[in-house]
């Protein structure tokens, strides 16, 4: 079959390489045509237009390159209408696939949906655009497959690729003392500081995170860098000198050396869950109060903000948010999390739940399988 994929970021050319391969162990005759990365190119196939020259983050950003996102998505209906392909498959990228999708509809072209957009959280009224375009949707989230069916969307759970990350972490079953050593650490407790992956999210709430350093001076606290940024760029919020490490690379293997984990929401609440890490999440945003109740009353339209208590339904970690998060409530939490044996162990009772719900690792291969069916029943 001829396959035509679009992913328009750096995590979806990672989930959509890892389908490409699990595809054609199942189609001999795979053909792949695809705007992505390097790591779907290695899969074989011609890569149309790279992610780096497609992405655009932020309002300024979209505004002032109106003109070739548009040619970019001219070049990608006439790309596709020349591949004439069995199947889209979209991956993410809202803004961009759903216009595809809608273009793909109207040529009568078959278009499966992997990696939900977030409608369940903002801008709901995007699962009708969904309802009418896509054939398929193929969800990473349980409560998304639930989502979709209430709008009768054909839908299937496929399971999460962040388990087959997790699965096949490198330093999956080091000892603690040899994670220590490795990295020149004292034998003293770790929290983990997960602060984010974007500049104004660090800028926000890293400086509430090293309030904490001053308070449990009987534990250390390591920040998991994240690749885009260099350790310079969190020495400015560190209250000394050798005071906080930061550890590039190893975001899994501080994850299951720590006590407990300081996170910003985000995906990264989930990969502690499945790593049984606890958690304290942070998140703040511009604009304090006034913030504040717009979130909460107007653009986030659902009941929690971490992917764990999304899931499970109830509050599983805490959330502190906005007018939340301040020093004397993250202080509050992190002794919870660091010194109760019996919030601790509720914590990992909730966890395991967890895991039982989000299933095993295999992902990539049960989303090509649900696939491969679909397009063949």
């Amino acid at each position: 079959m001829r396959y035509y994929i679009i992913a328009g970021e750096a995590s979806g050319d990672l989930h959509a390489s890892n389908l490409m391969r699990e595809l054609k162990a199942l189609d001999a005759d795979a053909t792949f045509r695809f705007w992505g990365g390097d790591l779907m190119a290695r899969q074989g196939g011609t890569l149309v237009k790279h992610y780096r020259d497609t992405a655009y983050m932020g309002v300024w950003e979209v505004l002032t390159n109106l003109k070739s996102i548009f040619r970019n998505l001219n070049d990608c209906k006439e790309d596709i209408l020349r591949y004439h392909p069995d199947v889209i498959i979209l991956v993410d990228y809202p803004g961009f696939n759903l216009r595809i999708a809608r273009f793909a509809h109207e040529h009568d072209l078959k278009v499966f949906y992997y990696i939900s957009p977030k409608i369940w959280a903002w801008n709901k009224g995007r699962v009708r655009r969904i309802q009418k375009w896509v054939d398929k949707m193929f969800t990473i989230l349980p409560f998304e497959t639930d989502f979709y069916a209430k709008y009768n969307v054909p839908v299937a759970y496929s399971g999460n690729p962040l388990l087959d990350a997790i699965d096949s972490r490198q330093y999956k079953d080091e000892p603690r003392a040899d994670f220590l050593k490795r990295h020149d650490l004292p034998d003293k407790p770790i929290v983990a500081v997960l602060a984010g992956s974007r500049t104004q999210e660090i800028d926000r709430i890293m400086p509430d995170m090293m309030k904490m350093v001053r308070k449990f001076p009987d534990h250390q606290f390591i920040v998991a860098g994240a690749p885009s940024f260099n350790a310079s760029d969190y020495q400015q919020y560190v209250p000394g000198e050798g005071t906080v490490k930061v550890i590039f690379g190893e975001t899994y293997a501080l994850l299951q050396q720590a006590r407990a984990a300081m996170v910003t929401s985000g995906t990264a609440t989930l990969e502690a869950a499945l790593l049984k890490c606890p958690q304290v999440v942070c998140y703040k945003m511009w604009g304090g109060g006034v913030t504040d109740f717009m979130a909460k009353k107007v653009i986030i339209q659902v009941p929690f903000i971490s992917l764990v208590n999304l899931i499970m339904n109830r509050e599983v970690v805490t959330e502190l948010f906005q007018n939340d998060m301040t020093e004397e409530n993250l202080t509050s939490e992190l002794r919870n999390l660091l010194c109760d044996e019996g919030i601790r162990n509720k914590m990992f009772a909730d966890y395991a739940e967890l895991q039982e719900i989000m299933g095993g690792p295999g992902s990539s291969g049960k989303t090509a399988r649900l696939m491969w069916d679909t397009l063949n029943s």
